[in-house]
């Protein structure tokens, strides 16, 4: 392919439209050619991306992030990017759906269609709610969250306003984005998904795991709960009581380069989990594990019981209010640190 073809699309962030491939001196013929032979990728009509591009990109957000942006700068009459759309744009972590869509909203009376992959949602926003992301029109993450939660549901809604959370908003900014949602359809899904969420959860599968613990019944999760060892201050997932429940996944396993967090070898950085939870047990609280597939199928019914046998033999150990000596450390290491932990000297978990 030519190579100025490659820079206008590298120069177009992944998309080229058919009028400027022309411009460019390819053919009618040749792009028939290119789609054929795999160098050009259709995005939608009129719209197009090398191979190449299409093949680093993943399925899960750069692939749909780049239909949007075909889809969105071919459209007119006032459509902006939202819901899962919106979220890729602004980078926030989400809860797959079953059937990925492309997600565009314009004002109007609320409904919704499907066409070609494309979800078209008539709903009211305010032009203080829409900003630029990547160049991009979209919803701001507030109504982003908001509207999430109205189409997919309570579970989704919580993993994207916890995610909106982290980054900054507020709780009262998402009680104000589904506001004047008066009888919209899904808006008390909304309002439980918001109610639900905490900023403390880092990952959609702590958002997850917080859910699991509240379903389980064993205690009001605290998120973000740090415990002065004699190892250094340990910030734990989420505490019930005397209680700690850590949400485990590879990403902790995977070396950097591989998209993970893991600095050292993965056997090493088992070791170290265990010997955390040792040293969490040093200082009289007890610990639960959950992964990725507790959370769904057969596997959840058995996490929850799980959770509540181990709570229970925390409980009947060390009595249901947190130790005095532990409440009095966190409130001062939170009041000190806040925010900071992750970059101040406080040890990483």
């Amino acid at each position: 392919m030519s190579p100025r073809v490659l820079h206008t699309i590298a120069a177009g962030s992944g998309a080229i439209t058919r009028e400027k491939l022309l411009d460019l001196g390819v053919t009618p013929s040749e792009i028939r050619r290119l789609l054929n032979a795999g160098e050009l990728v259709r995005l939608r009509r009129g719209v197009f991306t090398d191979g190449a591009t299409w093949a680093a990109l993943d399925e899960h957000v750069g692939r749909p992030f780049l239909l949007a942006r075909a889809a969105i700068t071919t459209m007119r009459r006032g459509w902006v990017l939202s819901h899962d759309s919106a979220a890729h744009a602004w980078g926030l972590p989400l809860l797959r759906p079953a059937q990925p869509l492309v997600h565009v909203t314009r004002p109007g009376f609320t409904n919704a269609w499907t066409e070609y992959g494309v979800r078209h949602h008539l709903a009211r926003f305010t032009p203080s709610q829409v900003g630029r992301a990547h160049g991009l029109p979209a919803l701001d993450l507030p109504r982003t969250a908001v509207d999430i939660a109205r189409e997919r549901g309570v579970l989704h809604g919580v993993v994207a306003a916890d995610a909106v959370l982290q980054r900054g908003a507020t709780r009262t900014d998402l009680e104000a984005a589904y506001s004047t949602m008066t009888s919209w359809p899904g808006v008390r899904a909304a309002r439980e998904a918001v109610a639900l969420a905490d900023h403390g959860a880092e990952s959609v599968h702590e958002s997850l795991t917080r859910l699991l613990v509240i379903e389980a019944g064993i205690g009001r999760p605290d998120t973000q709960f740090p415990v002065r060892t004699r190892e250094g201050i340990k910030w734990c997932d989420i505490r019930v009581g005397n209680h700690i429940v850590e949400a485990h996944g590879l990403v902790k396993l995977r070396p950097v380069a591989g998209g993970g967090v893991a600095t050292s070898p993965a056997e090493v950085v088992a070791q170290e989990t265990w010997r955390r939870e040792r040293l969490l047990r040093d200082e009289g609280l007890g610990t639960s594990n959950v992964y990725w597939d507790d959370h769904w199928g057969p596997r959840r019914a058995a996490a929850i019981e799980r959770l509540r046998r181990d709570a229970a033999e925390t409980t009947a150990l060390r009595g249901e209010r947190l130790h005095e000596r532990l409440a009095r450390d966190a409130e001062h290491i939170r009041r000190e640190y806040g925010d900071r932990r992750r970059t101040g000297p406080v040890e990483p978990a």
